[in-house]
């Protein structure tokens, strides 16, 4: 687990972990688009004002929220400089006067008194929870917010969602109801969990459904940690398979993020750092693997700094809300202008730059570079090519000081090198926010709908079937109360209803784009 660095202190004297308070904004389900659309009209150059409550699930799932909540605090902290509680800063926390005992504390203008993170944090065993509440980030949680158990999951999907799930319904309905009503505006609930373990990939795909039958018109987007071939959880494409039937059906936006990829990038950096070539000097800071910002010459923990990268995938998607720009993009913006069919909502993410090199005498990364590099198979979260895929529409999410003029100059040179659905050729959404990273002049988030995930999914039917078809370890799950071996076939077929899809909009993609003819009237 991510150790974070010691508090960070204000200019005025102040603990800004001593800061909290958010504020989200309404969506909708299918039915609900129009709502959305109206919802998504703003001004422009201000940052929207909406919560976004966060919850993790499991081992991994609360490791990377740690860092999440660490670089959260961090990233406000180099901008909130006077330690006012203000619009950005409430997206994720609450602001608490300590002092008031009960619900009663919270201050929504002023000084920033004490922050609590707007979070749930779920684990069957308290290993995890433990050692973040007794680390630098124990005053951003309370025990109102946690729900643990002591046995764990033992590594099975249907001990996740049907026994715990069953289990701790209503605490979880319970602490999901108060964590709305301390939001003015709610407008998506984040689920941070792995695929392959229990307690992520059951409880956590429990909790989608729960989310969407208690708030039905709120977004829920989901950061899913896929294993890697050589997991060793043994059972882990049995937890993946079933939990992909619950996102199929239960999510509205899902970021798959692949161990292996994680792993593949950190090797980069590291050979970066160490190369010891000339002008090849790293920022201090300016790792996407870095939450204390020192760089060391082996990662002695390679989870930890894949947290990581999880970490700023998810400050730099909700950047765009939370700071001022000249292209705002909320969340429910994402799934409005990415997801064209509700199953095909799964996207593929890339982030870049992945350091910045200090040297002065040699000039910073070319802004065109930084572009390249978010369709470049190095940089994505998942192994997979999206420049030889079929692109269904692209999300670039840009921080720091970039133009206008350079995003559209970079989108119509990269245009021609880009497969596009035929009907969609012009399908890109894209957001400046004026805020970069902590490290950085600039960054980009590239979110793509792209055929280029299928071959996750047939890899991972592919490591099922192989133990399905010897019923290896079926037992463990069918001897669950509630859990039938009819879920295993349910989730193969659902997981393949999904390849099927891909494989049609791959076949249409072959076929030259045409112009239509216009429909004419006849009088």
């Amino acid at each position: 687990m991510v150790t974070p660095e010691p508090r960070e202190v204000l200019s005025d004297g102040s603990d800004l972990r001593q800061q909290p308070d958010l504020r989200p904004r309404p969506r909708g389900s299918s039915y609900g688009l129009m709502r959305r659309r109206a919802q998504a009209c703003r001004f422009p150059r201000v940052a929207a004002l909406q919560h976004d409550p966060v919850g993790g699930l499991g081992q991994c799932g609360n490791q990377v929220g740690c860092c999440f909540w660490d670089l959260a605090l961090r990233e406000h902290a180099a901008v909130n400089q006077k330690g006012i509680y203000d619009e950005a800063i409430s997206s994720f926390f609450r602001n608490v006067d300590t002092r008031v005992v009960g619900d009663g504390g919270s201050i929504s203008k002023g000084k920033i008194c004490s922050l609590k993170a707007r979070a749930i944090l779920i684990d069957m065993e308290e290993g995890v929870v433990n050692e973040i509440l007794q680390g630098p980030l124990r005053d951003v949680f309370d025990s109102k917010q946690l729900i643990t158990d002591i046995s764990g999951s033992g590594n099975n999907w249907a001990v996740g969602h049907k026994v715990f799930g069953s289990l701790y319904q209503e605490q979880i309905l319970e602490k999901l109801r108060k964590s709305a009503e301390h939001c003015d505006c709610l407008q998506c609930f984040f689920i941070i969990h792995s695929m392959g373990g229990g307690t992520g990939s059951g409880l956590g795909t429990f909790l989608l459904k729960v989310l969407e039958d208690e708030f039905p018109e709120v977004y829920r987007f989901v950061a899913s940690i896929y294993p890697s071939s050589e997991d060793d959880v043994i059972t882990s494409p049995y937890n993946s398979m079933l939990a992909m039937k619950e996102l199929n059906e239960h999510a509205d936006c899902v970021l798959p993020i692949d161990n292996q990829s994680l792993f593949d990038i950190i090797s980069k950096i590291d050979l970066m750092v160490n190369s010891g070539k000339l002008g090849t000097t790293v920022k201090p800071r300016s790792l996407v693997t870095s939450s204390a910002g020192a760089l060391k010459k082996q990662h002695k923990k390679p989870f930890d700094v894949m947290n990581n990268i999880v970490a700023n995938l998810l400050l730099n998607l909700t950047s765009s809300a939370r700071f001022e720009g000249s292209l705002n993009m909320d969340l429910n913006e994402i799934s409005m202008n990415l997801v064209p069919f509700p199953q095909l909502h799964y996207l593929v993410s890339s982030l870049t730059p992945l350091y910045t090199l200090a040297d002065v005498n040699i000039p910073p990364r070319r802004l065109d570079q930084m572009f390249s590099d978010a369709f470049s198979k190095d940089h994505q979260l998942i192994r997979a090519d999206p420049k030889h895929s079929l692109y269904l529409a692209c999300a670039l999410m840009v921080r720091g000081n970039v133009q206008i003029s350079d995003l559209r100059r970079n989108i119509e040179r990269l245009k021609p090198s880009l497969r596009f659905v035929s009907w969609n050729q012009e399908g890109w959404k894209t957001s400046l926010c004026s805020v970069p990273p902590v490290g950085h002049s600039h960054s980009l988030l590239a979110l793509a709908n792209n055929t280029c995930v299928k071959p996750v999914f047939l890899e991972l039917r592919e490591r099922f079937m192989r133990l399905y078809k010897k019923k290896a370890h079926l037992h463990h799950y069918v001897q669950v109360e509630g859990m039938e071996e009819s879920c295993f076939t349910e989730a193969v077929s659902s997981v393949s209803a999904l390849i099927q899809e891909y494989n049609q909009l791959d076949a249409t993609g072959s076929m030259p784009v045409q112009d239509l003819p216009r429909l004419s009237v006849a009088v």
